[in-house]
This record gives C-alpha cells, sequence and structure tokens, in this order.
C-alpha cells in the first residue's frame, strides 16, 4: 500500500512560526493609531497614510521577493524581509514626522512582503504533496491569523508600561529571532520539467489568460476589507462604540474600555479565522476554489451590511468580529491553491506575488480612505459601505475564472 506523505513537515512548521511572528505586528499597527496621532497631534489620516504605505510596499514588494526566492533562494528572501522589517521598525521609533513615518513604512512593507505569505506560501506549496497542499497552505495561512490572535492585545498591554517606541523596537528583535528557524526550513528541488519553463513564458501565458485577471481583480476587495479594518477598526470600535457595563462579562474579564475591546475585536478575528482558513483548506482540495471564494466575498458582504446597519454595541461588535473573522483569511489559501493548480508551483511566489499586489493596492485604498474620510465626514461609515460594494463585486468576478490547469486551457 502507497505511504501517504505526512501533512506537518519541517517547512510547515518552521513557515508557520515565521508568518505568525510577521503577522502579530503587522496585525497590531491600528492599536497604535490614537497613541501616535495623540503625541504628535496629528490629524488621523497622516499615520492612516503611513499604514496604507505599507501595505503598498508590501504589495510592490510581494512578486519582487518572491522572483528573489525563486533566483537566489528561499531562504535568503526571508532573511533579506526579516533585516527590512527590522530595520523599518526602528526608525520608525526615532520618527517624529509624519513624511518620516510615511517613508519608514515602505520598509517594514518590504520586511512583511519578504516574511509574509508571498515567499512562505510559495515553499510550503512546493514541498507538500499535492493531496496535501490545500491543506497546507491553509494551516500557514492560520499561522497568520494565530498572530493577529495575540498580535493587537500583545501591542495594547505593553503600551501600558512602555513607550510606543520602545515596543516598535520589541518588535524588531522578535522578528530578527525568527530567522534561527531557517536552516530547518529546506524546500524540495524543482523537477526538470518545472525548469525547462521560463518565468517569462510563464507570466506571458498568465497575462493572456483572462482567469488570471480576474483571481487578481477579486482579490482587490480582499485587500481594501482587511487593509481597513486592521489599521481602523480598534479605533472605530473605540469611538463608535456603545459603553461597555462595568458589571457585564466583558467587564469582569478585564475588558473595561471601548479602546481594550478594539484590541480584543482584532484578537478575535484571528482566533475565528482560524478554524475557518482550515475549513477553507479542507473544502478546497475536495470543492471548486472560484465558488468557495465567490462564497466567502459574499457572506462577507452580508456581514458587514448587518453590523454597520445596526447599532454598534459590545454585543455586536463581539459576534461581528466572530463572523468576519470565520470568513478573514479563508481567501487566500483557495486563492493561493488557484494560482498554484492553474499555473503550477515552480513560479508560485512571483505569479501569487502579483494577484497579491492587487490585494494590496486594494488595501492601500481602504487605509488610506478610512483616514482621509474619517477626517471630512467624523466616522467611518461611508469608507465601510464601499467596502461593502467591491466585496459584493468581488464574488460577482470569480465566477467565470476557469478552473483549470494553464495547459488545459485553449
Amino acid at each position: 500500500m502507497e505511504q501517504r506523505a505526512p501533512l506537518f513537515t519541517p517547512v510547515l512548521l518552521v513557515g508557520c512560526a515565521i508568518i505568525l511572528v510577521s503577522f502579530a505586528i503587522r496585525a497590531s499597527f491600528g492599536v497604535f493609531q490614537i497613541p501616535i496621532a495623540d503625541e504628535f497631534g496629528w490629524a488621523r489620516a497622516e499615520f492612516s497614510l503611513a499604514i496604507a504605505i505599507q501595505n503598498l510596499a508590501w504589495g510592490i514588494g510581494q512578486p519582487i521577493f518572491g522572483a528573489i526566492a525563486e533566483k537566489i533562494g528561499d531562504r535568503k528572501a526571508i532573511i533579506l524581509g526579516a533585516l527590512f522589517y527590522a530595520a523599518g521598525l526602528v526608525l520608525s521609533s526615532f520618527a517624529i514626522t509624519p513624511t518620516a513615518h510615511q517613508f519608514y513604512e515602505v520598509l517594514v512593507g518590504f520586511g512583511i512582503a519578504g516574511t509574509g505569505f508571498g515567499v512562505i506560501l510559495a515553499v510550503i506549496g512546493r514541498a507538500s504533496s499535492d493531496e496535501n497542499r490545500s491543506m497546507s497552505l491553509a494551516i500557514a495561512t492560520a499561522a497568520g491569523s494565530g498572530g493577529q490572535i495575540f498580535g493587537a492585545p500583545l501591542a495594547e498591554w505593553m503600551l501600558g508600561f512602555m513607550t510606543w517606541q520602545s515596543t516598535f523596537t520589541v518588535f524588531a528583535a522578535a522578528i530578527l529571532a525568527t530567522l534561527f528557524l531557517l536552516p530547518m526550513m529546506r524546500a524540495p528541488s524543482i523537477s526538470k520539467v518545472e525548469l525547462e519553463e521560463s518565468l517569462g513564458a510563464i507570466l506571458v501565458k498568465a497575462f493572456k489568460d483572462p482567469s488570471y485577471t480576474l483571481i487578481a481583480l477579486g482579490f482587490f476587495s480582499c485587500g481594501y476589507q482587511l487593509g481597513f479594518m486592521t489599521a481602523h477598526f480598534p479605533a472605530m470600535i473605540t469611538e463608535m462604540c456603545g459603553a461597555i457595563d462595568p458589571s457585564g462579562m466583558l467587564a469582569s474579564l478585564g475588558v473595561s474600555t471601548t479602546s481594550a475591546l478594539g484590541a480584543i475585536a482584532i484578537s478575535l478575528i484571528g482566533l475565528a479565522n482560524i478554524g475557518g482558513t482550515l475549513l477553507a483548506g479542507w473544502a478546497g482540495s475536495r470543492y471548486s476554489k472560484k465558488y468557495l471564494l465567490a462564497g466567502i466575498y459574499t457572506c462577507r458582504t452580508i456581514v458587514a451590511a448587518v453590523f454597520i446597519l445596526m447599532p454598534i454595541t459590545p454585543t455586536s461588535v463581539i459576534i461581528f468580529s466572530i463572523a468576519m473573522g470565520s470568513l478573514w483569511l479563508a481567501t487566500v489559501p483557495l486563492t493561493s491553491g488557484l494560482v498554484a493548480y492553474i499555473y503550477g508551483v515552480r513560479y508560485m511566489g512571483t505569479l501569487y506575488g502579483i494577484v497579491f499586489f492587487s490585494h494590496q493596492l486594494g488595501s492601500f485604498l481602504g487605509v488610506w480612505l478610512g483616514g482621509r474620510m474619517y477626517d471630512t465626514f467624523g466616522d467611518y461609515t461611508m469608507v465601510w459601505w464601499i467596502g461593502i460594494g467591491v466585496g459584493a463585486l468581488s464574488a460577482v468576478l470569480h465566477i467565470p475564472v476557469r478552473e483549470r490547469p494553464l495547459g488545459a486551457i485553449a
């Protein structure tokens, strides 16, 4: 009887650890919105633009780091990414002007590109067997949610006894510490058949394929929604949520302010997303990925619309966070798996990186519009409805995608 390939490998475990730390730091940036704005007397749009630039740089850097990994090696690309990440965090801790923060967030964005999904998922995708690939990508994506669970609350807790500058420095040390795990991360060599097809040739084929364009456009709305919420949801809850009952369950758990609830909301999203992402990975190996993606975007649209139409209360925040969390990064293993299935795993890092650039364009717009419209209208309602609209559009865009390997596409 043929022995089944193991699901959990050193490549998967190390990849999960790096993504977990990288995303814990990245998910915490929304917590710094109010402290930094208050210290320097900035408009909300100033630090929002810094986070937006971070997301855009992440998107620009993703295909670049994917190509670096495919040309000179995965581990070298990850080391370079960690160095960019740490440098950006340390330099940001000394920044006292909006322009400086915005400039240094370019380094942070490149750092996330080198230590995040694009490079890591490509390595894991190549190291996984065909039957395990969808689930392996889901587990690695869920690791990002694991980081999100404690990233924002950890930052909120650290801000209680140290400055935001010191917190950034500690985070820089944490991302560098993950490099000690790299010796265990060895992806298998590429087959001779895969080596024969050049990156340029596969890019030409992908760009000529309308399905590739639809996948990229569909991922735009995912970036818009996630970018906006990661950067602005804690501040939105702090200012727009009803008061927490001092005699209620939340207060008894130590959550006595809407500021703390905002950080907990991000954590709950991450916690719920572990289950949602693993379920997406399981379903992606059994059912049509494009229809699963269309369903996820449809559910996101409904959940977001119901939340904003109702009064924002501590209870509605918790329910929404769990519901949205179950759909949060469920798109990532399905989108990356769809790219790998149609176009192969040899250049998955670059091909997924280009699709992810569309995601980050959406993220940039969501973060920047959040700050701009807040300063204009005094709340986040308008930018929230834009997110609902692009989510509905994304659900429609995935329906025509031709879910067949590239060689089978006429």
